[in-house]
């Protein structure tokens, strides 16, 4: 009997990238794979529950900075997911020059699946009001990556992936998937979503909750769950032949409901200030000094506006059911016991 075929995935252990092993170990659709996670600290108990959510996985112990084991996993990978931090590009050139490596050798080009961000389409409206119809809308077919401003986080990132996608020497089947705010306690090993945990942090060093600017951005938002399916779902159209690749192979993911960051930020604020965190309840602008570490990214991420049509993933079947059980708002307060008994 043929060994399964391997998959490299890197992130396994983060919100998005635990939850989908979660749903890959439990899709009839997908064959059964060999799985190698890279793990920064590895733990016993990381270890256990990475081997309880799959059970053929292996774990090689290296961060995002060690290009050469990454560049090693990924020529012998039929498959990388990336799950980690979208804009590593030391580690993306690394994948990418593995998996080249590997279709060279070969003779079959392997599939690169890159989660990136809705932040690469922001207007960078400073978190000015700006009204509805005026918000550049975009559907992700017909879209590139040269439509966004240039600043915008992702931009260098994702062209670098589009560029290996489109190569005829060294071909690389590449996807990149661009979820909106993905939100909700997951079945992974993290339970609960970076912006949130972002949020409550700086919230504590600023006294109360706030937010870039005046907070009248608004942004799409999903579900974790639906936010890994819909990278099971790309995986699967890729192993059939059905998905858009290369070029086209740009994926938005995004549900039917808005959030303004500025009601985010107050029903972060009043939790946390009813539990006797915060000197105040609410949403309000935070100082230069909390948001100026983040730099220019942090407005293109947080002081913008978007606004998607998720075309290609409808084509595919993508539903976001999750999201549609409990909101982004419903969420906050039970996911906030999790956040702040992990900061505790």
């Amino acid at each position: 009997m043929a060994s399964p075929q391997t998959l490299f995935i890197l992130g396994a252990t983060g919100h998005l990238g635990s939850q989908f092993l979660v749903n890959l170990a439990h899709s009839p659709a997908i064959p059964q794979l060999r799985v190698v996670a890279l793990i920064r600290k590895l733990t016993p108990e990381t270890q256990a529950k990475l081997k309880e959510i799959y059970k053929d996985l292996e774990i090689v112990e290296g961060s995002l900075d060690e290009a050469a084991e990454i560049k090693s996993q990924a020529e012998k990978a039929d498959y990388v997911v990336n799950c980690a931090s979208s804009d590593h590009l030391g580690s993306i050139q690394a994948i990418l020059a593995g998996l080249g490596n590997r279709s060279e050798s070969t003779g079959v080009p392997p599939i690169y699946i890159h989660v990136s961000g809705l932040g690469i389409i922001g207007d960078n409206s400073r978190g000015e009001f700006v009204a509805p119809e005026k918000v550049p809308h975009y559907s992700d077919i017909g879209f590139t990556i040269d439509q966004c401003l240039p600043t915008n986080p992702h931009v260098d990132c994702d062209t670098v992936i589009v560029a290996a996608g489109t190569r005829k020497e060294r071909p690389i089947r590449t996807m990149i998937l661009f979820p909106g705010l993905f939100y909700g306690i997951g079945d992974g090993i993290r339970k609960t979503s970076l912006l949130l945990r972002l949020y409550a942090g700086l919230a504590v060093q600023a006294g109360f909750a706030g937010t870039w600017g005046p907070g009248y951005s608004r942004v799409e938002s999903l579900h974790v769950k639906d936010c890994a399916e819909a990278l099971v779902i790309m995986f699967k159209a890729a192993l059939e032949g059905k998905a858009d690749e290369g070029r086209d192979g740009l994926y938005f993911a995004a549900a039917e409901q808005k959030v303004e960051l500025r009601e985010m930020a107050r029903l972060i604020g009043d939790v946390m200030f009813e539990k006797g965190l915060l000197e105040k309840g609410g949403s309000h602008p935070l100082p230069p000094e909390v948001i100026a570490p983040f730099s220019e990214g942090g407005w293109s991420l947080l002081g913008s506006n978007t606004s998607v049509t998720p075309a290609r993933l409808k084509l595919l079947g993508w539903e976001h059911r999750e999201t549609r059980k409990k909101s982004f708002y419903e969420s906050i307060p039970e996911e906030m016991e999790l956040v702040l008994k992990d900061m505790q």
